[in-house]
């Protein structure tokens, strides 16, 4: 157990508010509503259940679920027990979701049982059926009368049903792990980055200062924040969820982005601050111009919006500027810098087109291929050091020696910095693909790829596409009298891949470019796709 004088756990951000405001609301979702007593007590049950479980300080809870007020309920409770949570993509296929049970050493699985194909437990179950290790399996449902779905899992409201509204929030040291969000590299298996509550409960604070001080608060009207960026990922969970929460906003969800909902959300919650992704903002402009939405709905009520995730197309920039009334302010981070590392700050003015400069409490350089600092004007790869930085990946210490190389977390990415300090990302880490604001890495899919019976040689990279940035395809070298159409290749890829993985574009070639040391050349394939 931690010293009581050196505790630090995430969760204590709602039960600060459930202490001194719990007739506040924190979680709106459709007509339902939660104040912060009710989202704190309904934490707490949960907690007593997972100590029931047998599960506490150093276990390791996975949650699979999209943006509805279960996330956030079961979230802080993994985190009141001392716990790490596990949160996974609602688009994984059994195979992922085993991969991340196995590799997080989860011993038990939340996941929610819903109306919609891409949010069934049952998936999430087939997954949970492969593993071992994995003992516990909960069915989160809005019926609370319902039965489990599933032979042999129980639901939230049967495990929590006889537990207390109390719980003493075990004492986590600022060092144990809070989270583990898997990212993935382009040489393997997608890595579980360690966030411990200090890189997170920094990341929450330096966000706050940065986003939301811009926010009149002395009016005395509680202020509003939309989420439409799955809470799995590490920006709707870290800049949205836990910056506003701990400011003690409002936290308006949407299971899934959709502009009309969006805009309507907007409208009717009088919605302050938003974050997104470029496509995002493009859509909402889009459908505004083609529905003739009155903008000036909206643009009375919002006023931070920021984007991530990708750049951001400066004319859409404006475009959002001039009909919404507000600028977008850009940043960058990862999921391993928790995940804000650089942003464009209020207190000087923004640079379309650049991230921003870093932000407090966190170093950021660019260094050569040599780890030297880089003048400014010069492509160096990103490096980051500071309190955001996680202490390494799960079970990979030399994945972790690797990225922490002379101290400097290596992002991989390609950056300059100019003659102010604003950085610019000018290039990815090597042959990922960044498919609407989500990073695709090649290397996972043509391992799986090649399982199939047909299937001799493949190579996947990123094609542009006006919408989405980038789509998946692929190009495909069958064997030897093998037969395989690009309809029945697609399909099988859809049983095998998460949505937003899978292959748009297939080409089957007698053989792929191959370089003197015998690796396939990724560039000439994109290289012949952009001169098409």
């Amino acid at each position: 157990m931690a010293d009581s004088a050196t505790t630090l756990n995430l969760a204590s951000i709602i039960e600060h508010h459930a202490r001194l405001t719990p007739d506040k609301e924190a979680i709106i979702w459709n007509e339902m509503r939660f104040s912060y007593g009710q989202l704190n007590e309904l934490s707490n049950r949960v907690a007593n259940a997972l100590v029931e479980m047998n599960i506490g300080h150093g276990d390791k809870v996975a949650l699979s679920c999209p943006n509805l007020p279960f996330f956030p309920i079961v979230y802080y409770a993994i985190m009141k027990v001392g716990a790490a949570v596990v949160p996974l993509n609602v688009l994984f296929k059994p195979r992922e979701i085993a991969y991340h049970l196995t590799d997080s050493d989860a011993k038990a699985v939340f996941a929610f049982e819903g109306t919609n194909e891409l949010f069934l437990a049952q998936t999430v179950k087939e997954g949970f059926d492969r593993v071992e290790t994995c003992e516990n399996f909960v069915v989160m449902t809005n019926d609370p009368l319902a039965s489990s779905p599933i032979d042999g899992a129980k639901t939230l409201t049967e495990i929590t049903a006889d537990k207390s509204e109390s719980f003493e929030t075990f004492p986590t040291a600022p060092s144990d792990t809070c989270a583990i969000l898997y990212t993935s590299g382009t040489t393997g298996q997608p890595k579980g980055a360690e966030l411990t509550h200090l890189n997170l409960m920094t990341n929450v604070t330096t966000s706050y200062a940065l986003h939301l001080p811009v926010l009149d608060f002395t009016d005395g009207i509680q202020k509003t924040c939309l989420i439409t960026l799955p809470l799995f990922h590490t920006t709707g969970q870290t800049v949205q969820m836990n910056v506003n929460l701990y400011a003690g906003n409002r936290v308006v969800l949407l299971a899934r982005f959709e502009p009309q909902a969006t805009l309507e959300a907007m409208e009717k919650e009088r919605v302050n601050f938003w974050v997104g992704v470029p496509t995002m903002y493009w859509a909402l402009l889009r459908y505004a111009e083609e529905n003739n939405f009155d903008t000036s709905r909206v643009a009375k009520h919002i006023k931070v919006v920021t984007s991530g995730g990708a750049p951001m197309p400066v004319e859409v920039m404006k475009d959002f500027e001039k009909k919404f009334g507000v600028s977008v302010q850009e940043g960058y981070g990862l999921s391993e810098t928790s995940p804000l590392a650089t942003f464009n700050q209020f207190e000087k003015p923004s640079k379309p087109g650049t991230v921003g400069q870093p932000i407090f409490g966190v170093e950021v350089k660019c260094f050569d291929e040599n780890d030297e600092e880089v003048k400014p004007g010069e492509r160096g790869e990103v490096v980051i050091r500071g309190s955001n930085v996680m202490k390494g990946y799960y079970k990979r210490p030399e994945a972790t020696a690797e990225a922490f190389r002379n101290g400097w977390f290596h992002s991989g990415d390609i950056g300059i910095f100019d003659d102010e300090g604003y950085l610019s990302i000018v290039d990815r880490k090597k042959d990922m693909i960044l498919r609407g604001g989500y990073n695709i890495y090649p290397r996972e899919l043509e391992e799986v790829m090649m399982t199939h019976e047909a299937v001799s040689l493949v190579a996947v990279v990123g094609v542009p596409d006006d919408r989405l940035g980038e789509e998946v395809k692929a190009f495909v070298v069958l064997k030897q009298g093998a037969e395989l159409t690009k309809e029945d290749f697609t399909d099988w890829c859809k049983q095998q891949f998460a949505s937003n993985k899978y292959p748009r574009y297939i080409e089957f070639r007698d053989e792929l470019p191959i370089g003197g040391t015998g690796k396939i050349l990724k560039r000439a394939l994109r290289e012949m796709v952009n001169g098409q």
